[in-house]
């Protein structure tokens, strides 16, 4: 300012032209920003503020409200295909349980089928799916044991299971033992013989009117 009313600013010169041009700004600050602090009007921009809104406040809720729903459309979106995912390995668990329950049928069905057979003579399953060392150990001390009383009686009444074709049949070992021969027996002259033989008196019953008299007479 000083250099123009003075007339030694020099036009060509772009340092001094660039200076003046700085000088006069600065001195028109200083002489406004009085004036606006006197009319209550800000002259300093907000912290959060970084630049001028191309749009209005609405519009730009508008845009957030949008933003929001489209958020939510992509977690329901992701929440379905968890279901679905879920739903799909929840099914194939429930196919392999089923098929796994079939399996043991078949098996269960198979061993009761060789135990009618007499092929086996155990069932597996009834011991269940896990065995452990101790069980196995009782087992076979029960096994060794042998059967019950109980059991020996009522296999002597009824029999036992498996196969029972030609069970009384004779062998080489049973032809040649002789020791339980008897040949009074055999031949029918012992004591039981003598008594059924031709010579033998058999005992028969009174008639019935010998047994009123009989009865009479006590």
């Amino acid at each position: 300012v000083s250099a123009v009313s003075n007339g030694e600013l020099n036009a060509d010169d772009d340092f001094q032209r660039e200076m003046f041009f700085y000088r006069q700004a600065q001195a028109t600050v200083l002489n406004a920003l009085p004036l606006l602090n006197q009319h209550d009007i800000a002259t300093k921009r907000p912290d959060d503020y970084f630049a001028e809104m191309a749009k209005s406040d609405q519009h730009m809720q508008k845009i957030r409200k949008k933003l929001i729903s489209k958020q939510l459309i992509l977690e329901k979106s992701e929440k379905a295909k968890k279901l679905r995912e879920q739903r799909k390995f929840a099914k194939k668990v429930q196919v392999e349980v089923i098929q796994k329950r079939q399996k043991e049928k078949k098996a269960m069905m198979s061993s009761v089928k060789k135990y009618q057979k007499g092929i086996t003579d155990k069932l597996d399953f009834l011991d269940g799916d896990k065995k452990t060392a101790k069980d196995s150990s009782g087992a076979s001390k029960k096994v060794q044991r042998g059967p019950s009383a109980k059991r020996k009686f009522k296999d002597q009444k009824f029999g036992f299971g498996g196969k029972k074709s030609g069970k009384k049949w004779n062998t080489k070992e049973s032809f040649n033992d002789v020791s339980d021969f008897r040949a009074k027996v055999a031949h029918g002259r012992g004591e039981k013989g003598g008594r059924k033989g031709k010579g033998g008196k058999q005992n028969k019953r009174p008639g019935k009117s010998v047994r009123r008299k009989m009865k009479g007479r006590s």
